[in-house]
Formats: structure tokens, sequence, C-alpha cells
């Protein structure tokens, strides 16, 4: 007989809002199951611009509720992880055409006073004929002002949430699709479906809908339910290109269409350029940058930067769906990147529970996670109160077990010392596994003392010991999950090279 998986929550989605959600309720003692068809931050998650921000666009749509929550969440994530997350300083260029100085000025005030301000300087002009940033900006722009917002390497956001939530007990089932569920009155039947066709059945008090860009979908075809919202499909497309500049801070440009594109620093030799805001109609699970997209972020780069890039120049691209929440009645014609990204909670309880998380974005994961769990607590008489707020995420605890300052503004620090411990390795590889894994770099290193206990060198600076971490820990079982999602590596190997197939077959002999 077959055996039936019990727990009190079902999510179904491992996005960073489902794995959010699994690290909260299994934090307060709640029995979790969460369910992914495809890898964890397969998606949208994974196709973010990888900042933890306030949205300082969000001001002049008005939403002053959604930049706060969202300035406050901010510092919490950053002393949460500072292995993957980190501060960042933005130029924004003044352009004539656009808004006047003074409005600038005055946004710029109202960001950086919204909430308490701890780990990040406040913004101020800047001379772009004399500032550091100035020198790759054309002539034309002389002025601009700079202010602060944080970085994230956000597949690894949602797999650390996922690794939290394990430890608290959820169980974590990548590539395994949610393809039916009863609804009865006090619990749900689900049937969940691997990539090997085998079937597992769960019975939850409790049905959690985190499916993103297939959330209306899912709740329609699947629960047979309805919400009163709808989910307005958002494609955000970004490029990679050769470094334009050799620095360590971003750019924020204003398009006269009312759009942002940033160009920031990554994975030291490149530049990523996005995003496109665009409605997108199409296949929710084959999501890719067109041409127009590629030409519209070369042509707004080349306005600004005095070396100029074409579509032949992008090394690498991605694109990913947003799920933007609008209620049933809204016009469908207002500009996509004036949708409101904040998120919306429908709970319908006319027998068993059933919770849609609608729209949301990366900088207010926690956040939403916490009020989901506050909202559904009562259905288990769970009176454990919120904890996300000052705990740290895996890897996190460099200066102690407690979220604190320190260990953002001294992480250069953290790596230093990582490198004199670890004086067998190459320097550059030790950094690259304390921005990764943190303190789980012990983990990583357990038992290794000299480079022939790294095993083989499978691609370059991809040793058989990460490998063996990832598929054992983190839930790896591809070379897209390694080398796209884990890491960057995939970057800087050619297409088709012998490394991609030497990990591919590495893989399959691994899970033999």
């Amino acid at each position: 007989m077959q055996q039936v998986l019990q727990c009190d929550i079902l999510i179904v989605g491992g996005g960073i809002n489902g794995a959010g959600i699994a690290r909260d309720a299994a934090g307060r003692g709640l029995s979790v199951v969460l369910c992914e068809k495809d890898d964890l931050a397969a998606h949208t998650s994974s196709a973010s611009t990888k900042l933890i921000h306030g949205g300082l666009r969000y001001l002049e749509n008005y939403e002053f509720s959604l930049v706060r929550k969202a300035l406050i969440e901010r510092e919490i994530l950053l002393r949460s992880a500072p292995h993957i997350m980190h501060p960042l300083r933005f130029v924004m260029p003044h352009d004539q055409g656009q808004r006047p100085a003074w409005m600038i000025r005055a946004g710029l005030f109202l960001y950086d006073h919204l909430a308490k301000r701890e780990l990040l300087p406040g913004s101020r002009g800047i001379n772009l004929r004399t500032h550091t940033a100035g020198s790759p900006l054309k002539e034309e722009f002389s002025k601009g002002f700079v202010y602060s917002d944080g970085w994230v390497n956000d597949a690894r956001l949602v797999v650390l949430n996922a690794i939290a939530a394990a430890e608290q007990g959820a169980r974590i089932l990548t590539r395994t699709a949610c393809v039916a569920v009863t609804r009865q009155a006090d619990k749900w039947q689900a049937i969940l479906r691997t990539r090997d066709n085998e079937e597992i059945q769960v019975e939850a008090k409790l049905l959690i809908n985190a499916a993103g860009p297939w959330a209306a979908s899912f709740l329609h075809n699947t629960v047979h339910g309805r919400s009163g919202k709808k989910l307005r499909l958002i494609k955000g497309s970004h490029i990679v290109v050769r470094k334009l500049f050799d620095h360590p801070y971003a750019y924020i440009f204003q398009h006269p269409d009312g759009r942002i594109v940033f160009a920031i620093p990554y994975e030291q030799d490149y530049t990523l350029i996005g995003t496109t805001d665009i409605d997108y109609h199409g296949d929710t699970d084959s999501v890719s940058i067109d041409a127009s997209e590629i030409a519209y972020l070369c042509e707004l780069s080349n306005h600004y930067f005095k070396q100029a890039i074409n579509p032949s120049d992008v090394v690498w691209s991605y694109s990913g769906v947003r799920p933007l929440v609008e209620d049933v009645s809204d016009d469908d014609n207002e500009k996509a990147s004036a949708v409101t990204r904040d998120y919306k909670l429908a709970l319908d309880t006319d027998a068993a529970p059933v919770l849609t998380i609608f729209g949301g974005k990366i900088t207010t994961f926690r956040k939403l996670a916490e009020e989901t769990v506050d909202l559904i607590a009562p259905i288990f008489d769970n009176q454990h109160g919120a904890w996300t707020a000052d705990a740290l995420l895996p890897g996190g605890d460099i200066y102690g077990a407690q979220a604190n300052n320190k260990a953002v503004l001294e992480f250069d620090e953290y790596v230093r010392e990582l490198q004199l411990e670890y004086a067998w390795l190459p320097a550059a590889l030790v950094e690259r596994y304390a921005r990764a894994y943190g303190t789980r770099i012990k983990l990583l290193l357990k038992d290794r003392s000299n480079m022939a206990d790294m095993g083989e060198e499978i691609a370059p600076g991809l040793f058989a010991a990460e490998v063996e971490y990832l598929t054992h820990y983190e839930w790896a079982t591809s070379t897209e999950d390694i080398l796209w999602r884990r890491t960057k590596l995939g970057l800087h190997l050619a297409q088709g090279s012998a490394s991609r197939r030497s990990l591919n077959h590495w893989l399959q002999e691994l899970t033999k």
C-alpha cells in the first residue's frame, strides 16, 4: 500500500515565496511539505535584477507603504545573509530632458527617510566630471546623484530558505508536480508526481498556492477556486555584456517611456543590464528574450555609456515572468511599469482552507511569509509568534548566531580570514565559496586539507567536492542547477564545452 505523507501545510511552488513560507511555518512547529515541479528558483525567482531595494520608482505611483515596507526589509535581509547580499551604491545621471534636479533630490530625500537606516549611507549629489562613476558616461552627463540599495544572489536566497525549512523539519520535493487535489471538509488530498513518474500522496490540513506565474491557473484549473484577483504577467528580460566600467558602483537609468533600467557590476568581468517590462501572454514554461528587447536595452545603454554595445555583444540573457496582482475590475491598459509590485493573500475557508499568494517581490518575501503564517496560524491553534526578523539564513552566522551589522560591514575581513585558514586553496576560489556558502564553507570543505582532497576539477573552478555538496545538501541534480542557479560558472564556460559535457556525465554517475 502506498504511503501517504501527512502534514499541516502543503505548499505548491518552490520560488522565493514558497520557500520563505516553508521556512517560517516550519520554524513555528508546523509540519510542511513543499513541492516544486522544476528546480528551486527555476523561473521568476532566479530571473530578477538581483536587487534588495525599496523601489525608488514606486514613489512616483505614490506607493509609500510598499516602499517603506521594502526599505525596512532591505536592512533585515542584508543582516540575515551577508554572504549572498551586500550594500550597493547606485549612480543616477541627471538627464536634462527628464525630471528636474529638485524633484529627484526630493524623491531621494524621501527614500532616505521613509525607514530607519543603519547599514546604508544616504543619497547625495555628485559631479560626474570628477566622480569615478562619471568616466564611463558620455560627456553630456555632468551631474548626478548617488544613493544606496542592496544586491542579492537571488537563486541562492531561495535555496537558503529551503535549507532552513528542511533543517526545521520541512519536506522539500523538487522536480515533483502537484497534478491533482481533492478538497474535503477538513483536509486536502493531493497527488504529486515526480520526474520518474512516481506518485506521492499527501494529506494536508491546508493548501498554499505559491505557484507564482502559475498561481491563477493552478487555483482555477486544479483547485477549482476563485479569488476576485487576477494576475497580470509581465516579462522582464536582462542582458549580460563584457564589463562597461571598472568600479563598484551600479547605475540607474530612467527611460523617457517611464521604465527604469539598471546597469550593475556582475560576476567580476561583466555588466548586467535590465529590465524590460512588457505584458506576456505566452507559455510560462518557456520564456526568453526577444530581439526587440535586446535592441531596447542596447539602445538605452548606448544613450548613457561611451562604449557602445550591440546585440552581438550580448554573452548571455535571461527572462522571467513576474505575476503582478490586479483586481478583476482593474484597467488592462495601465502601463506594465505602473502596476503594483505589492502582494495579496487570498484565504478561502469554505471547506479545507486554501491560501493563494498573488504578486510580491524578492525584497518583501520574508514579510510576505510572516504575514502568511500569522494569517493561517489560528487554523492550527499555533501560538508561536513571528521569528524570522532577527534570524540568520544558513551560512549567515559569520560573527555570531544573531543577526548583526558587523557581518555586513566587515564581510571582506571575514573573506580574508577564510583565505588565511584555507591558504591551500586559491584565494579567488575561497572568496567565491565565502560569498556563496558563508560559514557553510566548513561543511563543503570538511575533511579536506589539500587540492587532492577536492577531487576532480570537472570544469574550471568547479571541483567534485562542490558538486557533491550541492547534490547532497542543495537539491541540485542537473548541469543547469549547478552552473546557472547554485553558481554562475556557466557564464564563464563556452556553450557546448567539454566541461559542460563532463559535468553532465559526472552527475549521471553520481546519481546511479
